[in-house]
């Protein structure tokens, strides 16, 4: 009698889920339908805070798209944050359009604006790129300064015919505006998971790591720079005209502020997690819980940052989320790759004649 087995066959592919991932899509699942809600179980200020929260956080995940992923380390992100809060003020005041349609105006002009503004700062590298960035901001405070059109260094307001246009109650704006900002960071982190996981993405960890390397495995390094410098450019405009929307007034210093929309957003991110989806959330939950506490202590609060921020970039380079991360190999969001094996069940033809074989 001869004895016959039939051997196990495998396959390989390339996964994006485990656990930890697995968990983190039900987790965050939760939380969005529990945000969404804030409106019925949340009072006025509740809807404000987490309002402001969001915006931070869809900025600092765009910067950190720039900088943790793409390597392009941007100090005037600002430019486009302020502009985006300009072009809703001047297309609802000057051009009469409806308030809600300036904000994707606003991140269309951003996005077409950074075309011609990265083209020229590409031909700086490293600090003399984030210098030059920081330049260009500059420049737009002092232009808008100037702007009589625009009220210039005192700025303008929403009258209160355009703000009853987004709604007539009150409570009806603040639900519409508190809904937009939820959107937006959704929108922003959604969009980031999503570029992460395609090639495009292994393109930018690639840059991030190496330049030259990446450039001699055939990835056009200043293309897909641009394609995310413009992209981040575009959401940077929309969360402007969100964020001027709720505080119904600019000025140049408000619109252009480097410590509000770049030196905040930096901490953010450096403490969370530099080159991590998760560090930015974190990273904002920790700023605004430092915030809330430390406000009434004046310049205390900004000494206590610093502290945090320097402790942590000495003890955990690559951030709090990043050092949990190395450590434990948690990922909240599906991004890192993995080569697993799945076993091939032989169907019974293959399997008898195989037999039939031996």
């Amino acid at each position: 009698m001869i004895a016959a087995k039939v051997q196990d066959a495998f396959s390989f592919r390339v996964s994006h889920i485990d656990r930890s991932s697995r968990f983190g899509l039900v987790f965050w699942a939760l939380l969005l339908i529990l945000l969404a809600a804030a409106p019925f179980w949340g009072d006025r200020q509740t809807m404000r805070l987490l309002g402001e929260i969001y915006s931070y956080i869809a900025l600092a995940s765009l910067w950190n798209l720039l900088a943790g992923y793409a390597g392009l380390v941007s100090i005037g992100q600002q430019v486009f944050v302020g502009l985006g809060g300009y072009v809703l003020y001047v297309g609802a005041l000057a051009g009469g359009l409806p308030p809600l349609l300036c904000v994707p105006l606003g991140g269309l002009l951003c996005g077409v604006l950074a075309v011609p503004v990265v083209l020229v700062l590409f031909r700086l590298r490293g600090a003399y790129f984030t210098i030059g960035t920081w330049v260009l901001a500059e420049v737009f405070v002092q232009v808008f300064q100037q702007v009589k059109a625009v009220g210039g260094g005192s700025g303008i307001s929403l009258p209160a015919v355009v703000v009853k246009s987004i709604a007539q109650s009150r409570d009806g704006r603040e639900f519409l505006i508190y809904w937009l900002f939820l959107a937006l960071v959704v929108a922003v982190i959604g969009l980031i998971v999503t570029i992460l996981r395609t090639r495009y993405g292994l393109a930018l960890t690639a840059i991030r790591d190496n330049e030259m390397a990446a450039k001699s495995n055939g990835i056009d390094v200043n293309r897909t720079r641009l394609i995310v410098f413009v992209a981040a450019a575009f959401a940077n405009g929309m969360a402007g005209a969100l964020i001027f929307l709720q505080k119904l007034s600019i000025t140049p210093f408000s619109a252009f502020s480097i410590n509000d929309w770049t030196m905040n957003v930096i901490f953010i991110t450096v403490i969370g997690g530099i080159g991590r989806v998760e560090g930015p959330i974190l990273g904002a939950v920790i700023f605004f819980v430092l915030r809330e506490f430390l406000a009434d202590y004046g310049s205390a609060y900004l000494i206590v940052l610093g502290v945090i921020a320097i402790v942590v970039m000495l003890k955990a380079r690559r951030g709090l989320w990043g050092y949990v991360a190395d450590r434990y190999g948690w990922q909240l969001f599906p991004l890192a790759r993995r080569l697993e094996r799945t076993r091939i069940v032989p169907d019974a033809a293959a399997a008898a004649a195989t037999i039939e074989a031996h």
